[in-house]
């Protein structure tokens, strides 16, 4: 058993003869007031700080045999971390958020080589996959790992797959500059991966003589939320609910909650740069507003202007529409005067005039949305431009109920209407903002006709593949289009407009 320490100032056997000694040199006298000061002193601390003097008291120390010393080393020894012990370094990124893998046996490769003519292998593997899987012994190897890619990029996207929207076909694999294997996306597929916000897919092949395997990583696309964007969410929430509701609508339950959060957050940032860079553009001349704004795939709409048929350009409030699309449709001079543009009036009145005047002086021509067929038809056949904003509630009976991204709609017929009339090209079109504040209005390829026997068929399905062309314009910069809009309003059977 080990011995209690004593207290600090207080008595032991060895303290007190030590004490009686230097009582006995100094004398009576002394004697009383070392004690009066060890008295003073012990009840000072006892009364001043009883916790640190109970602190100070030890407790009972173990006592060890000598054959129990090497044992109770070896337990200190064990207790305490290992030093120069590396981590196991984290082989997979925090923002991978699905995992795709897939196995191929080369065997199936060799006979769909040997069984297949040359020409049909396109529709297995890409003219740049065939090319880096060579013509050697391990060819076969090759390309059942990238066919294993594929089916791994698949796998990432069950519910897609599952609904026909995406296939093998879609992914393809290539090298990069350092020879690792990248995913390389079709249309489709990347209209999947913004949708599900996915940034990118990362892809590792391996094989040996019997199998290739492929594992496919997706990488999330964080937002980032300006700090302006923040406050406006938490301070001046104006129509927060129905952002939400509409942001959950579209990316559905694929996309956490923290990132629809964020995604609101970065759209109250876009309309509050939206609102000072309104404010900034009356001062600013239009020689200056052009300057700001790059206009991209300008072929595509000098190609649908040789035609002579007119164009009906599709868009709809994405980034500063207000100003960029004015500001780029400013920079074809030999069509000022020939561009109109199909406007709902605003409230109040008085920004409705405003908004007005602002395109009429640019030199644009301003329709309403209701009563104008006949002018924009007129002005189709002289070869004139059309600017359509789609992507705005319609009710009957000027719309018709389609999907928009997966959810039931009313949307607009009038533009199937005019250009099956007409036969104008469908040109789709969107704007938005580059970090460093520059402005690019970019015009996508045309859109080409659906014909069908039935008129009110051929309305319905020229009018989904329109909100199509809008979905994929809306996922490249999902933070800059107009989320404020009550998009899905339901309509009863009386007519009434209910909420969606």
């Amino acid at each position: 058993m080990g011995v209690r320490a004593s207290d600090r100032g207080g008595w032991n056997h060895r303290g007190g003869a030590r004490a009686r000694e230097r009582a006995s040199a100094h004398g009576a006298g002394d004697r009383h007031l070392c004690g009066s000061r060890s008295c003073l002193r012990r009840g000072t601390r006892r009364h001043r700080c009883p916790i640190a003097a109970r602190r100070r008291c030890a407790g009972p120390l173990p006592r060890f045999r000598r054959h129990q010393r090497g044992a109770a080393a070896a337990c200190r020894e064990l207790r305490q971390p290992r030093r120069g012990m590396d981590e196991v370094p984290a082989t997979i990124s925090g923002n991978a958020t699905r995992c795709g893998i897939d196995t191929v046996e080369i065997a199936r490769i060799e006979r769909l080589l040997s069984e297949t003519p040359p020409g049909d292998l396109h529709r297995y593997f890409t003219a740049q996959e065939l090319a880096d899987s060579g013509d050697s012994a391990g060819r076969a190897a090759s390309l059942a790992a990238r066919f294993a890619a594929k089916e791994a990029c698949v796998k990432l996207f069950p519910r897609e797959a599952a609904l026909g929207e995406i296939e093998p076909a879609d992914f393809s694999v290539a090298r990069d500059a350092y020879g690792a294997p990248r995913a390389i996306l079709s249309a489709r597929a990347g209209a999947v991966l913004a949708k599900n916000r996915i940034k990118t897919i990362a892809l590792s092949l391996t094989h040996d003589r019997v199998s290739a395997s492929s594992v496919a990583l997706a990488l999330a696309e964080l937002t980032q939320a300006p700090l302006s964007g923040r406050l406006v969410y938490r301070l001046l929430p104006f129509r927060r609910r129905v952002i939400l509701e509409n942001l959950r609508r579209v990316f559905g339950s694929s996309v956490p909650d923290a990132e629809i959060e964020r995604l609101a957050q970065a759209h109250y940032a876009h309309l509050w740069r939206l609102f000072t860079e309104f404010l900034r553009s009356r001062s600013m001349s239009e020689r200056q507003k052009a300057a700001r704004v790059e206009v991209d795939n300008v072929t595509v709409f000098t190609r649908a202007l040789q035609r002579g048929k007119g164009i009906l350009v599709l868009t709809g409030h994405f980034g500063n529409w207000e100003v960029a699309t004015v500001a780029g449709l400013s920079k074809f001079p030999q069509m000022r005067g020939r561009i109109h543009f199909v406007r709902r009036p605003i409230k109040p009145r008085w920004l409705d005039r405003f908004v007005n005047w602002r395109f009429q002086r640019a030199g644009f021509g301003v329709l309403p949305k209701r009563g104008s067929l006949d002018a924009i038809l007129e002005r189709l056949a002289a070869g004139d431009a059309i600017v359509f904003p789609f992507d705005q509630h319609a009710g009957p009976p000027d719309g018709i109920e389609v999907d928009f991204f997966g959810s039931p709609a009313w949307t607009f017929r009038s533009l199937a209407l005019i250009a099956l009339a007409s036969g104008a090209t469908v040109v789709p079109a969107a704007s938005w903002r580059e970090p460093g504040g520059r402005h690019v209005l970019r015009f996508e390829e045309p859109l080409s006709p659906i014909s069908c026997t039935e008129v009110g068929e051929e309305i319905r399905r020229n009018t989904r593949a329109y909100n199509a062309a809008l979905e994929r314009l809306i996922l490249r910069h999902p933070e800059q289009w107009y989320w404020v809009h009550r998009r899905w309003k339901r309509i009863d059977p009386r007519g009434r407009v209910r909420r969606a």
